[in-house]
């Protein structure tokens, strides 16, 4: 008998919460944190936006919570973890890492309810976030090696400073500056994502898939990220110079240029990846589909920076900033975001990379909720209840994500023990996935 008891104490010991395995990745708790705030956030905005009324009101603190507050952290998560699996030295764990979603959770605090007061405390505990985030992860890979990723710090940095140019433009009640610079923060977003969804989505269908081959196209990799850099290049002059004169003009133009050839290559690259070799696979499909809108969103956002089209055709609805934002943020960044908060969690769990009808039932109303969304752009008098549309199914998929995975993020890994649960160095990756 106490054999037998000897054995399954440590299953019990495993299956119980642990503080040791929430803190072991970065993605444990910046994913759960990410996606809480995602429901809690849209929730405030749609149905009580009397509330939103300090130094960032309404509008202002929506946009700047849903991409900063939800799908940078979102990435900031990923990255610490893909990281420790890139170069076999985990960023950040324990404590510090607890320490960093603190900071987190102080800006948000601080963003929604603490006055002006609270708005600086927030904006400097949102700073040292990004500051502390990209410290740790240029160290794993200066001390791993890993030299083709030496530039994901320096982005993570430069969207602290978009972060910083948009509060500012907020602060003083600037919108066309605010837009300007929230687009600044896109397009950097945007090159995170289509760095880390060009490496990580053909490695995982060649998983999943038997016999299927995708090239790596790394060539239109690298011409891919010289476009987008150019054009968050261009951005960051336009903030800078004065409005009069041909140079702004020009600028646009590049930047306009440099986003349509991102976006062109964008879609080549989905094609080259065999997206009819992947249609029985959500997991995969979900992904492909968050990357074909992030590519769309950059040829509308090309086509709104350029200024070619006159703001009346079509009820002026590809020459608003919305339709770019909502194509890129939303349908791109949220539906891709949503497969790998359930891909990348269920393989760093040690879980059986297969979905239950939970799992996909998110995916179905992330679909919808960009789709009514999108729907809810074109004026008519259905706008409002499709937003509301939009903000139920975000809120139920947000809810279901978390009912069904912080179980698992709060409890070691089922094929470890609680003492392995934060390991210092972990495994490399296969060389695809570097």
């Amino acid at each position: 008998m106490s054999h037998l008891l000897s054995i399954e104490e440590p299953a019990a010991a495993a299956s119980r919460p642990s503080m040791t395995a929430f803190l072991a990745l970065g993605f444990r708790p910046l994913y759960l944190a990410g996606a809480a705030w995602a429901l809690i956030s849209i929730a405030l905005w749609i149905f009580t936006p009397q509330v939103l009324n300090g130094p960032l009101p309404q509008v202002y603190w929506h946009a700047h919570e849903m991409l900063w507050g939800f799908i940078i952290t979102i990435a900031v998560g990923f990255l610490l973890t893909a990281s420790a699996t890139w170069t076999g030295f985990n960023p950040l764990s324990g404590r510090p890492l607890g320490l960093l979603c603190l900071l987190w959770l102080v800006a948000r605090i601080g963003f929604l309810t603490g006055g002006l007061t609270g708005f600086w405390i927030a904006t400097a505990a949102e700073l040292l976030f990004f500051l502390v985030a990209a410290a740790c992860l240029m160290r794993v890979m200066i001390k791993g090696r890993s030299r083709r990723n030496y530039g994901l710090p320096a982005v993570m940095l430069a969207l602290g400073a978009a972060d910083l140019l948009y509060l500012l433009a907020a602060l003083n009640g600037d919108y066309l500056l605010l837009m300007r610079r929230f687009d600044l923060g896109l397009i950097g977003m945007a090159v995170v994502a289509l760095l880390i969804a060009r490496r990580v989505i053909p490695f995982f269908s060649m998983r999943m898939v038997p016999g299927l081959q995708i090239p790596m196209l790394t060539r239109s990799g690298h011409v891919q990220m010289v476009f987008s850099m150019l054009a968050l290049a261009a951005g960051v002059l336009l903030q800078v110079m004065p409005p009069a004169g041909s140079g702004p003009a020009f600028l646009s133009w590049i930047m306009a240029g440099s986003l349509a050839l991102t976006g062109l290559i964008s879609l080549g690259q989905l094609l080259a990846w065999q997206p009819l070799a992947v249609l029985r696979k959500p997991m995969l499909w979900i992904l492909y589909l968050g990357y074909a809108f992030i590519g769309v969103g950059l040829l509308v956002a090309a086509i709104h920076i350029s200024g070619l089209l006159d703001p009346a055709l079509m009820r002026g609805l590809l020459a608003r900033s919305a339709t770019h934002v909502h194509l890129i943020g939303m349908a791109g960044f949220c539906i891709l975001i949503i497969g790998m908060l359930t891909r990348t969690a269920l393989g760093h769990l040690g879980r059986p990379l297969a979905l239950d009808r939970s799992m996909l039932a998110s995916y179905w109303l992330m679909i919808a909720a960009a789709v009514f969304r999108l729907a809810a752009l074109w004026p008519s008098a259905a706008s409002q209840p499709l937003l509301h549309l939009a903000a139920c199914a975000w809120i139920l998929c947000m809810a279901l994500y978390l009912w069904r995975f912080i179980p698992m993020l709060i409890r070691p890994r089922p094929d470890r023990p609680v003492s392995a649960a934060a390991p210092s160095r972990a495994a490399p990756q296969p060389a695809q996935a570097r």
